[in-house]
């Protein structure tokens, strides 16, 4: 990884919804401009997303999604509307960031969640999209929330129990993301709190077997930011992220032209293989590397991977903003 970097500019972008999104940029200002999308969702951006990029040759541009990181207002205080934070809305927040910093075309790099709102965005604006890497293929389909809050316990039977006991009795039998949603909305700062820790406990579980899975590495984060993320998270995924089931797998063929790498951990448990095998079957221009000593949380092979991917597209396509 290349060493850290401070911004050199940054900012609130006003939605025009009640929404200011945070921004920040960095590296060379008349380098080829690369967006970095956070996964999570609800995790916001951190200054080692941007050291896999050669500061010398990208200009790296970040933001936090709505409702975490610094974007306002904040999801840890429930009297912040979600109502207008849906992955159509981050679409248009990427393309209003696009104009309002002078970008014509970007690469995109990020993962997880963030590879589900990378393709939607792509899919919507191709024009404007020169080149992806994408980590931890996810595209957020109704089959890929059950196996990560549901089917993979499977492999972790007593904490799922746990998981699932978090949730009032009634309620655990139907569709317990809901239920983690209205728990992350109680007007209770206990009720909250109890809900977030059930939440990441889970997470954390996903992980564990993991070389980078140590005890408490989604939850050892602090209590704003860990409200935020469990808020967010359940709020989306108990939506399905507002996508049609499937829908970036069969618009693919609208990346066609699009060259990217695709990163993926073989003993991924929480984004099976499967997710990033299938998109580089629907995307001819998407070369797969699998990565086998790593899993969701990465490994020192897939933190080569990444800077090579992105050393490979620096100097494609140069015209910045």
């Amino acid at each position: 990884m290349y060493p850290p970097i401070e911004p050199y500019d940054h900012g609130h972008l006003d939605t025009g919804d009640g929404h200011l999104v945070y921004w920040e940029v960095s590296g060379n200002p008349e380098g080829k401009p690369a967006l970095v999308v956070h996964g999570g969702p609800g995790s916001g951006c951190t200054p080692g997303q941007r050291r896999g990029f050669d500061p010398e040759r990208y200009r790296i541009i970040q933001f936090d999604q709505r409702n975490c990181g610094r974007s306002l207002p904040h999801a840890s205080d429930p009297a912040a509307d979600l109502t207008t934070n849906t992955t159509h809305h981050l679409v248009a927040d990427m393309e209003r960031l696009r104009e309002h910093l002078g970008v014509d075309r970007w690469l995109l790099y990020g993962g997880s969640w963030g590879s589900t709102l990378m393709l939607a965005y792509a899919e919507a604006h191709p024009e404007r999209v020169s080149e992806m890497v994408i980590c931890a293929v996810t595209m957020t389909r109704r089959s890929e929330i059950d196996w990560l809050y549901r089917g993979v316990g499977r492999f972790f039977p007593e904490e799922w129990r746990r998981f699932r006991d978090g949730v009032p009795e009634a309620e655990r039998d139907g569709d317990l993301l809901a239920a983690y949603a209205r728990l992350m909305s109680d007007p209770d700062p206990d009720v909250r709190a109890k809900a977030a820790h059930d939440w990441m406990a889970w997470e954390d579980a996903v992980i564990s077997l993991e070389a980078n899975g140590k005890p408490g590495a989604y939850s050892d984060r602090p209590s704003a930011a860990l409200l935020a993320f469990v808020r967010i998270c359940s709020h989306y995924f108990s939506n399905a992220a507002w996508l049609e089931e499937g829908i970036l797998l069969r618009d693919a063929h609208r990346l066609a032209g699009i060259p990217a790498v695709l990163i993926h951990g073989r003993f991924d448990l929480g984004c099976p293989l499967e997710n990033a095998w299938e998109l580089a079957e629907a995307w001819p221009d998407a070369r797969l590397v699998v990565v086998d000593d790593s899993g969701h949380t990465g490994s020192d092979t897939m933190r080569k991977a990444v800077p090579a991917a992105l050393d490979g597209f620096a100097g494609l396509g140069r015209a910045a903003g």
